[in-house]
């Protein structure tokens, strides 16, 4: 198998070499010059945390430019653009690539937020063919998640090759998406930590919670990483958050509920106008200071008050250290808790079948793209449907689709036989896809 990765001085194309080149691939690795390739190259075995152990396979990857090499794609079978986040580039890399690549050949974009469809109009019947989305999570050499998307004039065996070579051969946790915005793991999982901003935000002023609070119970009590909330968008970046917030506000449909949340509340926008962006500015919901005398100490920006104090622990009574128990619960940790997770569970159970055919793909992307131990369904059913209609009603939100599918088939979960089955959108009952 043969691979061409062409770049654009993003950080992408070296994860992207990395996975293909510790699996056998001969790799044609393309970008604006050979300086910028032959230090990505070095990237993958340098560092205190080498993504690749054994040097040697950096001999399968040659090297080149666009202006000169591009021809030199013939007889790959891959093209994977990794370029900025353009439209415009993009089509213009594209009608470039289609004039040199081979007939069968397959294209592929990691593109994150911009629609396939938008990239391929007007383009020529045999790329709307060969194209489809490969959105890889980053780190990639780290993160099992890839989304696939097709186009509306994509071959089915385009899809069904990329799944066999992502899953089986690179080892990647496949799941399939479809053309609408943000994808599957982005649109929920973007939602989730935008929501979770205002909701919060209001917790804080109505029932004294803080951001140790609201990341002490969304973290391990709710089965998500112990960054919590505001440390992942810490991580992240609020120049990140603000430009999906901008994203989704322009194609989102009218009606979705993702619309009540694209904008920052007027705390957040404020320490964002002042280059407040997280970890990598020093400081964004946390900051760190390391002294003179190498001690450290670890601040938290008050949002209602408008200034860093010292963080104060927080440790949640027993019975508040899992999600059911949480639910169970009625102090300002678990109201808070149940109106974010309401909130997030209705608009997923909501999304079933536009942004996938399943439940399956839903769950899977949250738990290989966001390190959730469970997805959202399998969450919703170790909660129960009763407690979790109950959340919905006390949250002012109507039975979103899936729960409705739920109660016309006369279930009580989601998945059934130990995890074997899952409830598809007909309300039946299908086996589990490998």
């Amino acid at each position: 198998t043969t691979t061409t990765t062409t770049t654009h001085n993003t950080q992408n194309h070296n994860h992207a070499i990395a996975t293909t080149t510790t699996n056998g691939c001969e790799v044609l690795l393309l970008d604006m010059t050979i300086e910028a390739c032959e230090k990505a190259k070095a990237r993958l075995s340098g560092g205190k945390a080498p993504v690749v152990s054994d040097s040697t396979v950096l001999e399968s990857i040659k090297v080149g430019t666009f202006d000169d090499n591009l021809q030199d794609i013939a007889g790959h079978d891959w093209i994977c653009e990794v370029i900025v986040e353009d439209v415009a580039i993009k089509r213009d890399m594209f009608t470039k690539v289609e004039a040199h690549r081979s007939e069968g050949s397959i294209v592929t974009t990691n593109t994150s937020g911009i629609p396939l469809r938008d990239i391929y109009t007007g383009m020529p019947e045999r790329l709307q063919e060969d194209i489809a989305v490969t959105h890889f999570f980053n780190p990639v050499h780290i993160m099992k998640l890839v989304e696939l998307i097709p186009g509306e004039q994509t071959r089915p065996e385009v899809i069904t090759t990329l799944a066999d070579f992502l899953g089986n051969t690179l080892g990647k946790g496949v799941v399939y998406a479809k053309d609408t915005v943000n994808f599957i793991g982005n649109r929920i999982g973007c939602f989730w930590m935008l929501a979770g901003l205002h909701l919060a935000e209001d917790a804080m002023k109505n029932d004294g919670m803080s951001i140790e609070a609201v990341d002490a119970v969304m973290s391990a009590p709710s089965g998500l990483p112990g960054t919590g909330m505001y440390g992942l968008i810490d991580l992240i970046g609020l120049d990140v958050m603000f430009n999906v917030g901008r994203n989704l506000e322009i194609n989102l449909p009218e009606d979705d509920m993702g619309r009540r949340f694209t904008a920052f509340t007027d705390s957040v926008q404020k320490i964002y106008d002042r280059g407040q962006l997280g970890r990598k500015t020093g400081g964004g919901f946390y900051k760190l200071t390391r002294h003179d005398d190498g001690s450290k100490t670890m601040e938290v920006f008050d949002l209602v008050n408008d200034a860093w104090r010292p963080i104060e622990p927080v440790t949640l009574p027993d019975a508040e250290n899992t999600l059911p128990g949480l639910f169970a619960s009625d102090s300002a940790a678990a109201r808070f808790t149940k109106s974010a997770w309401a909130t997030t569970f209705h608009y997923t159970a909501d999304l079933v079948p536009d942004i996938s055919d399943d439940i399956v793909n839903i769950d899977r992307a949250m738990r290989w793209g966001f390190g959730w131990k469970k997805g959202p369904f399998e969450m919703m059913d170790g909660l129960g449907a009763g407690t979790v209609l109950s959340a919905f009603a006390d949250a002012g939100l109507e039975v979103p689709k899936m729960y409705k599918v739920m109660q016309a088939a006369e279930a009580e979960r989601f998945y059934s036989d130990d995890g074997n089955r899952y409830l598809g959108t007909s309300g039946e009952w299908l086996d589990m896809p490998s």
